[in-house]
């Protein structure tokens, strides 16, 4: 029983991260039908900003204490990944948004070569470690452990979702946002900037990747210029799971998504003596990607159309 309510502590912690993540791709899903597969790197961009940020205010002997410098370095690397999520919706997909999918699709995977090649360039192939300035105290919880990082990115993630559904039921921008993914031309003609929404979903979701890329960071204590692709192919599966489209879902399916490769890694890795374990854990991602996908197409919960942002 220990060991199960370990597998779903570390699953709640890794599908707050997918449900973070998943978010950005479904609200520009919502807003223009596309994949933005390069969102993996604009999450990997987040992380090694802030590593890079923490690394110079440690080396310049600032003595702060770590979660103020780890927040210095959060509020350095949101403002650039929002920067880079304007600039690839302005100048990768704004071009092509009268194009057939297939185009921004492939730019989407090309953009996210590119950005992956970037990182090189800038930080080299080698793991980036994440400066020791945060400590790993755990906490007791049955028999299983959890460290006060991890339930501060949990509380985090959930408090941002929670903000980010509000935000888009409740505000002008929100509403704004729902008119655009209704229909665009419609929006347009009530007085609707639908250039500015467009940009403002990528900004916003940017910004969440931003944030998402540091909880990655400081919980693995470790950042690599690929970090992005994997965990952005396990974000989308998490928002095809929950209902491309819809914010409740992207939430409900990155959670689901977490504990079930959490069990699939750890519990099952037991009950099957190893063989299913820990170095097969992206298994379990993807082939609950593949079942959804022939059995529910929709998502657990479907795509509503008024939720989408």
């Amino acid at each position: 029983m220990d060991i199960f309510i370990q597998q779903i502590l570390n699953g709640l912690v890794l599908g707050s991260i997918y449900a973070l993540i998943a978010l950005g791709y479904t609200m520009v899903y919502g807003i223009m039908g596309l994949i933005n597969f390069a969102h993996g790197e604009v999450v990997m961009f987040g992380a090694m900003v802030t590593i890079s940020v923490v690394s110079a205010l440690t080396n310049a002997g600032v003595n702060l204490p770590g979660p103020a410098l780890v927040l210095i370095g959060m509020l350095v690397a949101i403002p650039a990944c929002m920067l880079l999520g304007f600039v690839i919706e302005r100048v990768a997909y704004r071009p092509l948004r009268g194009a057939q999918r297939l185009a921004p699709l492939i730019t989407a995977i090309g953009l996210s070569i590119v950005l992956q090649q970037v990182a090189i360039l800038i930080w080299g192939r080698n793991y980036i470690p994440f400066p020791q300035v945060l400590n790993h105290d755990t906490i007791d919880i049955f028999g299983a452990t959890i460290t006060k990082l991890q339930v501060v990115i949990v509380v985090m993630c959930l408090v941002i979702m929670a903000g980010l559904l509000v935000m888009v039921e409740k505000t002008k921008l929100g509403r704004a946002m729902r008119a655009t993914s209704q229909n665009p031309t419609v929006a347009g003609l009530m007085g609707v900037n639908v250039n500015t929404i467009i940009s403002a979903t990528f900004v916003l979701g940017s910004a969440l990747g931003a944030v998402a890329g540091v909880m990655v960071a400081t919980n693995y204590d470790q950042a690599h210029y690929y970090m992005g692709f994997m965990i952005g192919l396990k974000a989308f599966t998490a928002a095809v799971l929950g209902g491309i489209g819809n914010l409740g879902g992207a939430v409900a399916g990155g959670i689901l998504l977490g504990i079930i490769e959490s069990l699939g890694a750890g519990y099952i890795g037991q009950l099957t003596g190893g063989f299913l374990g820990s170095n097969y854990q992206d298994i379990f991602a993807f082939m609950v990607l593949i079942l959804v996908l022939i059995f529910r197409p929709s998502g657990l919960l479907g795509e509503k159309v008024a939720d989408r942002a």
